[in-house]
Protein backbone atom coordinates (compact mmCIF):
# COMPACT_ATOMS: atom_id res chain seq x y z
CA UNK A 1 0.00 0.00 0.00
CA UNK A 2 2.97 2.35 0.76
CA UNK A 3 3.90 2.00 -2.51
CA UNK A 4 1.01 2.72 -4.58
CA UNK A 5 0.89 5.67 -2.33
CA UNK A 6 4.04 6.74 -3.01
CA UNK A 7 3.43 6.22 -7.27
CA UNK A 8 0.87 8.43 -7.33
CA UNK A 9 2.11 10.78 -4.88
CA UNK A 10 5.02 11.10 -7.63
CA UNK A 11 2.71 11.25 -10.50
CA UNK A 12 0.92 13.93 -8.90
CA UNK A 13 3.87 15.73 -8.42
CA UNK A 14 5.00 14.27 -12.30
CA UNK A 15 1.26 16.05 -13.40
CA UNK A 16 2.18 19.42 -11.82
CA UNK A 17 5.30 19.70 -13.70
CA UNK A 18 2.82 20.57 -16.86
CA UNK A 19 1.86 24.20 -15.37
CA UNK A 20 5.50 24.83 -15.22
CA UNK A 21 5.43 26.85 -19.00
CA UNK A 22 3.50 29.60 -17.05
CA UNK A 23 6.65 30.64 -15.25
CA UNK A 24 8.79 31.39 -18.48
CA UNK A 25 6.46 33.81 -19.94
CA UNK A 26 8.62 36.68 -18.48
CA UNK A 27 11.40 35.28 -20.12
CA UNK A 28 12.65 36.15 -23.72
CA UNK A 29 13.00 33.33 -26.25
CA UNK A 30 16.54 33.53 -26.48
CA UNK A 31 17.14 34.17 -22.21
CA UNK A 32 14.92 30.74 -22.05
CA UNK A 33 16.87 28.83 -24.90
CA UNK A 34 20.28 29.61 -23.14
CA UNK A 35 18.39 27.77 -19.98
CA UNK A 36 17.40 24.93 -21.41
CA UNK A 37 20.34 23.67 -23.73
CA UNK A 38 21.74 23.16 -19.66
CA UNK A 39 18.55 21.34 -18.11
CA UNK A 40 18.83 19.35 -21.35
CA UNK A 41 21.86 17.96 -21.06
CA UNK A 42 21.22 17.02 -17.13
CA UNK A 43 18.00 15.83 -18.03
CA UNK A 44 19.98 12.90 -20.44
CA UNK A 45 22.65 12.50 -17.96
CA UNK A 46 19.66 11.50 -15.32
CA UNK A 47 17.66 9.09 -17.69
CA UNK A 48 20.71 7.02 -18.51
CA UNK A 49 22.02 7.18 -15.12
CA UNK A 50 19.00 5.90 -14.03
CA UNK A 51 18.62 2.94 -16.63
CA UNK A 52 22.68 1.71 -16.12
CA UNK A 53 22.36 2.24 -12.14
CA UNK A 54 18.86 1.64 -11.02
CA UNK A 55 16.86 0.08 -13.64
CA UNK A 56 18.93 -2.40 -15.34
CA UNK A 57 21.13 -3.43 -12.28
CA UNK A 58 17.57 -4.05 -10.58
CA UNK A 59 16.45 -6.35 -13.59
CA UNK A 60 20.10 -8.55 -13.06
CA UNK A 61 19.48 -9.09 -9.55
CA UNK A 62 15.49 -9.72 -9.41
CA UNK A 63 15.24 -11.39 -12.67
CA UNK A 64 19.34 -12.09 -14.47
CA UNK A 65 19.67 -10.80 -17.62
CA UNK A 66 18.29 -12.81 -20.09
CA UNK A 67 17.53 -12.66 -24.25
CA UNK A 68 13.83 -11.87 -23.08
CA UNK A 69 14.86 -8.63 -21.26
CA UNK A 70 16.72 -7.87 -23.83
CA UNK A 71 13.85 -7.94 -26.06
CA UNK A 72 12.12 -5.92 -23.98
CA UNK A 73 14.37 -3.16 -23.79
CA UNK A 74 14.11 -2.72 -27.77
CA UNK A 75 10.58 -3.20 -27.78
CA UNK A 76 10.74 -0.36 -25.22
CA UNK A 77 13.02 1.83 -27.74
CA UNK A 78 10.96 0.26 -30.75
CA UNK A 79 7.73 1.57 -29.38
CA UNK A 80 9.01 4.92 -28.66
CA UNK A 81 9.94 5.50 -32.48
CA UNK A 82 7.00 4.18 -33.47
CA UNK A 83 4.39 6.66 -31.56
CA UNK A 84 6.79 9.57 -32.95
CA UNK A 85 6.51 8.24 -36.18
CA UNK A 86 2.56 7.45 -36.07
CA UNK A 87 1.24 10.47 -34.02
CA UNK A 88 4.11 13.12 -34.84
CA UNK A 89 5.25 12.64 -31.49
CA UNK A 90 8.02 15.37 -30.91
CA UNK A 91 9.53 17.25 -27.42
CA UNK A 92 9.87 20.44 -27.70
CA UNK A 93 11.96 21.07 -25.21
CA UNK A 94 13.75 24.52 -26.72
CA UNK A 95 11.49 27.88 -27.39
CA UNK A 96 9.55 27.46 -30.70
CA UNK A 97 10.43 29.49 -33.65
CA UNK A 98 9.15 30.73 -36.77
CA UNK A 99 10.65 27.89 -38.75
CA UNK A 100 9.54 25.39 -35.69
CA UNK A 101 5.95 25.37 -36.03
CA UNK A 102 3.40 22.62 -35.51
CA UNK A 103 0.52 22.14 -37.65
CA UNK A 104 -2.12 20.78 -35.13
CA UNK A 105 -1.91 21.85 -31.38
CA UNK A 106 -4.33 18.61 -30.49
CA UNK A 107 -2.17 16.27 -32.32
CA UNK A 108 0.88 17.22 -29.45
CA UNK A 109 -1.36 17.15 -27.15
CA UNK A 110 -2.32 13.13 -27.84
CA UNK A 111 1.03 12.56 -28.34
CA UNK A 112 1.80 13.80 -25.31
CA UNK A 113 -1.30 11.80 -23.49
CA UNK A 114 0.53 8.70 -24.29
CA UNK A 115 3.88 9.79 -23.99
CA UNK A 116 2.93 10.99 -20.20
CA UNK A 117 1.18 7.26 -19.66
CA UNK A 118 4.48 5.46 -20.74
CA UNK A 119 5.47 8.03 -17.87
CA UNK A 120 2.93 6.39 -15.58
CA UNK A 121 3.32 3.23 -16.41
CA UNK A 122 7.17 3.37 -15.85
CA UNK A 123 6.94 4.93 -12.23
CA UNK A 124 4.52 2.67 -11.14
CA UNK A 125 6.75 -0.47 -12.39
CA UNK A 126 9.26 1.18 -10.01
CA UNK A 127 7.44 1.56 -7.04
CA UNK A 128 6.17 -1.96 -7.74
CA UNK A 129 9.89 -3.13 -7.38
CA UNK A 130 11.17 -0.83 -4.38
CA UNK A 131 10.53 2.98 -2.97
CA UNK A 132 13.77 3.95 -3.75
CA UNK A 133 14.05 2.51 -7.48
CA UNK A 134 10.89 4.48 -7.84
CA UNK A 135 11.71 7.82 -6.32
CA UNK A 136 15.03 7.45 -8.81
CA UNK A 137 13.07 6.86 -11.97
CA UNK A 138 10.29 9.71 -10.36
CA UNK A 139 13.27 12.45 -10.58
CA UNK A 140 14.65 11.24 -13.55
CA UNK A 141 11.09 11.68 -15.21
CA UNK A 142 10.54 15.29 -13.69
CA UNK A 143 14.09 16.05 -14.86
CA UNK A 144 12.84 15.17 -18.06
CA UNK A 145 9.40 16.72 -17.90
CA UNK A 146 9.93 20.29 -17.33
CA UNK A 147 12.16 21.33 -20.81
CA UNK A 148 9.36 19.07 -22.23
CA UNK A 149 6.71 20.96 -20.86
CA UNK A 150 7.62 24.40 -21.48
CA UNK A 151 8.44 23.60 -24.77
CA UNK A 152 5.07 22.08 -25.07
CA UNK A 153 3.28 25.07 -23.81
CA UNK A 154 5.02 27.03 -26.11
CA UNK A 155 3.70 24.78 -29.02
CA UNK A 156 -0.04 25.34 -27.84
CA UNK A 157 0.19 29.07 -27.62
CA UNK A 158 1.98 29.38 -31.28
CA UNK A 159 -0.45 27.14 -32.49
CA UNK A 160 -3.79 30.05 -31.02
CA UNK A 161 -4.72 28.85 -27.57
CA UNK A 162 -4.81 31.09 -25.31
CA UNK A 163 -2.59 31.06 -21.75
CA UNK A 164 -5.50 29.42 -19.83
CA UNK A 165 -6.58 26.83 -22.48
CA UNK A 166 -2.93 26.01 -23.22
CA UNK A 167 -2.24 25.36 -19.63
CA UNK A 168 -4.95 23.49 -18.84
CA UNK A 169 -5.15 21.26 -21.69
CA UNK A 170 -1.59 20.96 -21.07
CA UNK A 171 -2.78 19.25 -17.16
CA UNK A 172 -5.48 17.83 -18.67
CA UNK A 173 -2.79 15.33 -20.74
CA UNK A 174 0.12 15.15 -18.13
CA UNK A 175 -2.82 13.54 -15.97
CA UNK A 176 -2.19 10.28 -17.49
CA UNK A 177 0.70 9.23 -16.09
CA UNK A 178 -1.94 8.90 -12.88
CA UNK A 179 -3.96 6.61 -15.11
CA UNK A 180 -0.72 5.07 -16.54
CA UNK A 181 0.65 4.25 -12.33
CA UNK A 182 -3.12 2.90 -11.41
CA UNK A 183 -3.22 0.71 -14.24
CA UNK A 184 -0.01 -1.22 -13.58
CA UNK A 185 -0.59 -1.47 -10.40
CA UNK A 186 -4.41 -2.64 -10.82
CA UNK A 187 -3.08 -5.60 -13.05
CA UNK A 188 0.08 -6.34 -12.07
CA UNK A 189 -1.31 -9.28 -9.86
CA UNK A 190 -3.00 -10.85 -12.54
CA UNK A 191 -0.04 -10.72 -15.70
CA UNK A 192 3.18 -12.81 -14.75
CA UNK A 193 6.74 -11.17 -15.45
CA UNK A 194 4.84 -7.66 -15.61
CA UNK A 195 7.48 -5.85 -13.98
CA UNK A 196 9.90 -7.22 -15.59
CA UNK A 197 8.95 -5.99 -18.83
CA UNK A 198 7.87 -2.49 -17.67
CA UNK A 199 11.00 -2.11 -16.11
CA UNK A 200 12.72 -3.08 -19.17
CA UNK A 201 10.47 -1.00 -21.22
CA UNK A 202 10.67 1.97 -19.11
CA UNK A 203 14.95 1.47 -19.78
CA UNK A 204 14.02 1.33 -23.89
CA UNK A 205 11.72 4.36 -23.63
CA UNK A 206 14.50 6.46 -21.67
CA UNK A 207 17.45 5.35 -23.46
CA UNK A 208 15.30 6.30 -26.97
CA UNK A 209 14.65 9.68 -25.56
CA UNK A 210 18.02 10.46 -23.75
CA UNK A 211 19.59 9.19 -27.13
CA UNK A 212 17.51 10.51 -30.29
CA UNK A 213 15.57 13.27 -28.73
CA UNK A 214 17.86 15.09 -26.20
CA UNK A 215 21.74 14.57 -26.89
CA UNK A 216 20.88 15.30 -30.81
CA UNK A 217 19.33 18.85 -29.04
CA UNK A 218 22.89 19.43 -27.40
CA UNK A 219 24.66 18.84 -30.98
CA UNK A 220 22.74 21.66 -32.21
CA UNK A 221 24.65 24.52 -29.83
CA UNK A 222 28.33 25.20 -30.96
CA UNK A 223 31.38 25.86 -29.20
CA UNK A 224 33.84 24.47 -27.14
CA UNK A 225 32.74 26.53 -23.37
CA UNK A 226 28.92 25.12 -24.31
CA UNK A 227 30.01 21.85 -25.12
CA UNK A 228 32.44 21.48 -22.20
CA UNK A 229 28.70 23.43 -19.60
CA UNK A 230 26.92 20.58 -21.23
CA UNK A 231 28.85 17.45 -20.39
CA UNK A 232 29.54 19.08 -16.83
CA UNK A 233 25.31 19.24 -16.38
CA UNK A 234 25.41 16.01 -18.06
CA UNK A 235 27.38 13.91 -15.26
CA UNK A 236 25.89 16.08 -13.09
CA UNK A 237 22.42 13.72 -13.88
CA UNK A 238 24.40 10.88 -13.98
CA UNK A 239 25.92 11.83 -10.32
CA UNK A 240 22.26 12.78 -9.07
CA UNK A 241 21.38 8.75 -9.94
CA UNK A 242 24.31 7.83 -8.31
CA UNK A 243 23.50 9.39 -4.86
CA UNK A 244 20.25 7.90 -5.23
CA UNK A 245 22.08 4.47 -4.98
CA UNK A 246 24.43 5.10 -2.05
CA UNK A 247 21.32 6.74 0.01
CA UNK A 248 19.94 3.08 -0.69
CA UNK A 249 22.50 1.87 1.54
CA UNK A 250 22.91 4.18 3.84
Amino acid sequence: MLNFTSAIISVIIVSLISLIGVFTLPFRNKTLKNILIYFISFSAGALLGDVFIHLIPELINEYSYNLNISIYILTGIATSFLVEKIICWRHCHLPITKTHVHRLAYMNLFGDFIHNFIDGLSIGASYMVGIPVGMATTIAVVLHEIPQEIGDFGVLLHSGLTKTRALFYNFLTATSAILGTIVVFAISRYVENLTAFLLSFAAGNFIYIAGADLIPELHKEEGAKKGFIQLVFFILGILIMMSLLLYEKI
